[in-house]
């Protein structure tokens, strides 16, 4: 019989990066279970938890510190977003990957700020600015373990909508 505590690692393991509220969800657990178990495994060293951008996000040990904040990143609709275009198309100006993504100015700098931080983009000296992949073969492996979970697009939804009633 499998335990609590397998199932956990087992998903994790197919969901690199899955947040704390999503792992609950996908497996129908208790808050105080899921808070119990994963503190167990993060204790025994089964798991790593890594907080990016203000959320807890589980691994397996696996993954070096890049990739995990590339996962939790990756997660996020919008940050993807820059980051497929960046691996489609190349390098891009920050005003390019707005347009192009339906979403305003300030929400790509803050994502670009924060992917920049990560080390996941690199953005040049020169002006304008263009943003660029840091690591484009190791971001593309990443592509395919990850997509966006749906609270996730909820709120990078939102956003979007907020922001065109300010343009």
């Amino acid at each position: 019989m499998t335990t609590t505590r397998d199932r956990i690692r087992r998903h994790v393991r197919l969901t690199p990066g899955v947040h704390f509220s999503r792992l609950g969800r996908d497996l129908d657990l208790a808050t105080g279970q899921v808070q119990y178990h994963l503190r167990r495994l993060v204790r025994e060293d089964e798991l790593v938890a890594e907080e990016v951008g203000g959320r807890t996000h589980y691994f397996v040990p696996e993954f070096d510190p890049w990739e995990r904040r590339a996962l939790a990143y990756l997660r996020r609709e919008t940050s993807r977003g820059i980051v497929v275009r960046l691996h489609a198309n190349g390098p891009a100006r920050p005003v390019d990957l707005a347009a192009e993504l339906g979403v305003a100015r300030s929400t790509v700098a803050y994502h670009v700020s924060n992917l920049a931080d990560a080390g996941v983009i690199e953005r040049s000296e020169s002006t304008p600015m263009r943003v660029s992949l840091a690591d484009p073969d190791r971001t593309a492996e990443l592509l395919d373990a990850v997509s966006p979970s749906l609270p996730n697009r909820v709120v990078d939804r939102f956003v979007r909508t907020v922001d065109r009633l300010f343009e």
